[in-house]
């Protein structure tokens, strides 16, 4: 296994009128940061050098041309682009969309060819991001084409998780998606994900419901009762310790989250609504399901605050603490799951 410092942590630069450079190269000012892994930056040095100015940031950058020159103990930035192009804080610009996916699609191949361990996103502006060459509504897809496996989102704060069974799709479309196949692949990526990633041996796993009340007995819709609340019995039966569906209105608020190791949301903001108010801005976005590791901030580009110095890095921080951990969890799966099982001898 790896030693901590020698974990490459691979970070695309996100947009570049927004806070994530700020919150990135404040999160490796501190040097002990660079004792738990090597960071690499998609970027530019130039690029970078001129804009931690602004927020005074006292990261010291070490420029590299290949990824063979990335050294142990300094910020790396690997040079994706040479040219210089205008830069205004705040400003949505489809130019500065493009070298946000360039910085991206070669941290993303980095990813695949194992150059890196592990990957780490700084927002992007999912507007300007849109070209003939890019036709994604974020990362998460992208990676699902590139990676083997199926993405899940999976917003991770501590012991609260939240997975969702779809996401990025209008709320009117909800329903139409849900089917036996959609949730049993969602409930046993997460299963899987619990167990390598998280190291829990037996998850337990809360389904919330589509409808409120999860449908009152069908009172209130019917997806609860004929497609959600099948699929779990089957699966129950079955040996996965998966529970539901929940009404999701008191399930928070009453901290019945606490006693599962994960929570399905059936859809975007009945997951996230709940996991940004009780993750006070701490919490990450990991893409589960896929053979290589990606994390990120929970939050957007914040336009409205970039370049003034005062955004929070937590949060990326975090996803830098939980990519290497689930970087390390793997690798200790992988270990016991080649070991073959001890067996006492006959007695003769």
């Amino acid at each position: 296994m790896k030693k901590a410092e020698n974990i490459i942590v691979g970070i695309s630069i996100g947009d570049l009128n927004g806070i994530g450079s700020e919150v990135v190269l404040k999160t490796f000012e501190d040097s002990r940061m660079l004792e738990l892994c090597t960071p690499v930056i998609f970027a530019n040095v130039k690029t970078l050098s001129f804009l931690k100015k602004s927020f005074e940031s006292t990261a010291m950058l070490h420029g590299i041309d290949n990824l063979d020159q990335i050294l142990t103990g300094k910020i790396n930035v690997l040079n994706v682009w040479r040219e210089g192009f205008t830069l205004e804080y705040g400003v949505n610009d489809p130019i500065v969309g493009e070298y946000a996916i360039k910085s991206f699609v070669a941290a993303t191949n980095a990813l695949k060819a194992d150059l890196i361990d592990v990957l780490v996103t700084a927002p992007i502006n999912k507007y300007n991001i849109q070209s003939e060459e890019f036709k994604f509504p974020g990362h998460t897809d992208y990676l699902n084409q590139e990676l083997e496996g199926n993405a899940l989102m999976f917003m991770v704060q501590d012991n609260l998780r939240i997975g969702l069974l779809t996401d990025h799709i209008p709320v009117n479309e909800v329903a139409s998606h849900l089917t036996e196949a959609l949730i049993r692949q969602k409930i046993e990526t997460i299963k899987q994900s619990l167990i390598q990633d998280f190291s829990i041996n037996k998850p337990k796993i809360a389904v919330l419901g589509l409808n409120p009340h999860a449908g009152d007995g069908g009172v209130i819709g019917k997806e609860d009762d004929e497609i959600i609340k099948p699929v779990i019995k089957k699966m129950f039966e079955k040996g996965t310790m998966v529970f539901g569906p929940y009404p999701a209105d008191g399930f928070f608020g009453s901290s019945q989250y606490e006693k599962f190791d994960a929570v399905i949301a059936v859809y975007h903001d009945q997951g996230l609504i709940p996991f940004k108010t009780l993750s006070f801005g701490s919490g990450v976005n990991y893409t589960a399901g896929l053979n290589k590791i990606r994390t990120s901030p929970d939050h957007g580009t914040a336009y409205d605050i970039a370049g003034k110095g005062i955004a929070d890095f937590n949060s990326f921080k975090e996803a830098v603490y939980l990519a290497i951990d689930i970087y390390n969890s793997r690798n200790q799966y992988a270990e016991i799951s080649k070991k073959p099982l001890k067996t006492k001898e006959k007695q003769l």
